[in-house]
């Protein structure tokens, strides 16, 4: 009878768990695909892209063998800039797809790849912090295919 119920509580826990972190990928996927990938990459709303990145976000790069750092408060100056010019070409939609997200208490990497056109353009690392407000992006590493 013990192992019975002792057997039903590891059950009923590891559902619960489970449930937990799905819903953990749903966030981070939320906040990525709301503030990252429509904000920067489809002229979203920045002010939900500003929201969706920790003030301290760096997205780092290499460079001529030289690790390089870009701000958001940057990147989002940038856009905003990029937005208000009037000749702009229309860019394609970009697509994200998210082939791992992983999560360990509340610290997690996603891996996304974006396409436009059918074209795989990036792949992100992105690491993401939970806060009191939520799950925000707090770092990014990537792979530029388009200069392959």
């Amino acid at each position: 009878m013990k192992i019975r119920i002792f057997t039903l509580i590891v059950i009923l826990f590891a559902v619960y768990t489970n449930t937990t972190a799905q819903d953990d990928k749903e966030l981070i996927k939320n906040v990525i695909e709301e503030g990252y990938v429509k904000g920067l990459h489809n002229n979203g709303d920045l002010a939900v892209t500003a929201k969706s990145f920790h003030e301290g976000f760096n997205l780092l790069g290499v460079s001529n063998n030289h690790l390089t750092k870009f701000p958001i408060y940057s990147w989002l100056e940038m856009s905003k800039k990029r937005r208000e010019q009037k000749d702009q070409p229309v860019r394609p939609e970009t697509i994200s797809k998210y082939p791992m997200i992983d999560i360990t208490g509340n610290a997690a990497v996603a891996k996304v790849e974006l396409y436009q056109n059918e074209n795989k353009i990036f792949t992100d690392y992105l690491m993401l912090y939970r806060f009191d407000e939520g799950w925000r992006i707090v770092s990014k590493i990537y792979e530029d295919h388009r200069k392959k």
